[in-house]
């Protein structure tokens, strides 16, 4: 029997290998959250000098996804194959670096776990199929992207712009919207926020939020249509305000504290392309329209 058959007439193997899949996705994502802000850092800087007519900086080591190997922070000991596995790893060395025994942060497998759970539920609610593995490279964008967001309220392009055009891409096919319906997500998405920001700044004289949230709910609308904007902007709005305060509490933070609003967008978007339309029916039956 073809793999593909097996998975199909299989549901739990296929959950089953999107779940090792995705902690080896989240393991990866570990790389890219850590090494892609600095990688676009690094090349802004270059870029800044080559405006000004400055000279380049002194050759640097290659720094990319791929090298320097992975290494302990601490000592510089190069991780082994054996010591990457996903959690397995982590546990086996008791959450500590082989060499020096530093303490490895729980990040790291927290992350490979969020990732590995959440390709097992993609891969349950969509069963196997066309749909499973599309929307398996979308969570797995904005899980990245939210973890950059929250440590350097920053959405790249790099990750965001490709995203983007694969929901357009996805639904010339149909597979969630029609493409004019995708295609007018993505511009209303855009607009939606972009007025907010001049919006607000006209008002305030300051920016109140970032231009990747713009790309990023264009995205959002790209996959899901415009259907789903509504929704994902009161969810992400109603969560961020709560985690808003209660972070300004815990952190003893002033109101200008700078919040990453990514997150929130990300997984109430994440949300509405799901169950966008069981929600939004729930609510027109609760207040008596259907």
């Amino acid at each position: 029997m073809p793999l593909s058959e097996f998975m199909a007439a299989y549901p739990l193997a296929f959950v089953v290998a999107a779940l090792v899949l995705g902690l080896v996705i989240g393991s990866f994502l570990n790389v890219v959250v850590w090494r892609l802000p600095k990688m676009l850092e690094c090349d802004w800087r270059q870029q800044a000098l080559d405006v000004l007519g400055l000279p380049p900086e002194a050759a640097v080591p290659t720094y990319n996804l791929m090298l320097p190997h992975s290494h302990c922070p601490q000592c510089a000991h190069r991780i082994r194959a054996w010591e990457n596995i996903p959690l397995l790893s982590y546990l086996a060395l008791r959450g500590r670096c082989s060499n020096c025994k530093a303490p490895i942060s729980v990040r790291y497998p927290l992350t490979e776990l969020a990732c590995g759970v959440l390709s097992a539920f993609v891969a349950w609610h969509f069963g196997f199929g066309w749909t499973a593995a599309w929307v398996l490279v979308l969570s797995w964008g904005l899980l990245a992207m939210c973890l950059i967001d929250a440590d350097h309220q920053l959405l790249p392009d790099v990750l965001v712009l490709p995203l983007l055009w694969l929901g357009l891409i996805v639904n010339s096919f149909g597979l969630f919207v029609p493409l004019q319906a995708a295609m007018w997500g993505a511009v209303t998405g855009y607009l939606l926020l972009y007025s907010v920001y001049w919006l607000f700044k006209l008002m305030t004289g300051k920016e109140g939020i970032g231009h990747g949230d713009f790309k990023l709910l264009a995205l959002l609308g790209a996959w899901g249509g415009w259907q789903i904007l509504p929704l994902t902007v009161l969810l992400s709005s109603l969560v961020g305000a709560v985690a808003g305060v209660i972070l300004l509490r815990l952190k003893e933070a002033k109101t200008s504290t700078p919040i990453p609003f990514g997150p929130y967008l990300a997984i109430a978007g994440w949300i509405a392309l799901l169950w966008g339309g069981q929600i939004t029916g729930f609510y027109w039956q609760f207040v008596g329209f259907k």
